[in-house]
């Protein structure tokens, strides 16, 4: 009698007589079926995904970017109130005249007692006021007097197509910030 494993051995040879032997099965070139394959994105898929991403981003980028450009000419406008209103504060409370100047050239403007204040390098300022506050063709002022009146005018703060205009009523001295429409 011969060894158990000899009885496998036997039963191998007799299949592969009949043509029944065990192989394991080649593996097809062909591509396999979507419900067969295992899960996962292909290359093509995954370079689609990416550009798509990218797209997005550019997208809210630019849009991000015109949101910071806004946000920088509406905090200089309302800067610009601010030291027009100080200004005006100071006339009052001092009990004399008080005058904001304004270097269009350079881009800057100054209250009393506070430092120059410089715009952005994209914005920059027109004035118009009383002739008799017109220092020079490029600079001038707004004055305000002991009794909250002024000189009156409207400085406009400019960047690209946006305007924003700071008015100065001549008879209360109030000042007030408007947006106008793009230019």
């Amino acid at each position: 009698m011969k060894p158990a494993t000899g009885n496998r051995e036997q039963a191998t040879e007799r299949a592969s007589a009949r043509g029944l032997a065990r192989t394991a099965a080649p593996r097809s070139r062909l591509p396999v079926p979507r419900s067969l394959r295992q899960g996962g994105f292909s290359l093509i898929e995954l370079v689609a995904v990416i550009i798509l991403i990218g797209i997005a981003l550019s997208v809210v980028s630019m849009q991000f970017s015109k949101s910071l450009e806004n946000a920088k000419i509406q905090a200089a406008s309302r800067d610009l109130v601010a030291a027009l209103r100080y200004t005006r504060a100071q006339a009052i409370v001092k009990g004399q005249q008080a005058a904001l100047d304004l270097d269009l050239q350079n881009n800057t403007y100054q209250a009393p007692g506070r430092p120059v204040v410089k715009l952005p390098a994209q914005m920059h300022m027109t004035l118009l006021t009383a002739e008799s506050e017109q220092t020079s063709a490029t600079s001038g002022r707004i004055r305000f007097f002991a009794d909250g009146g002024s000189t009156g005018g409207h400085i406009s703060v400019l960047m690209g197509q946006r305007e924003w205009r700071v008015n100065v009523s001549w008879l209360t001295g109030q000042v007030v910030r408007e947006e106008l429409a793009a230019r």
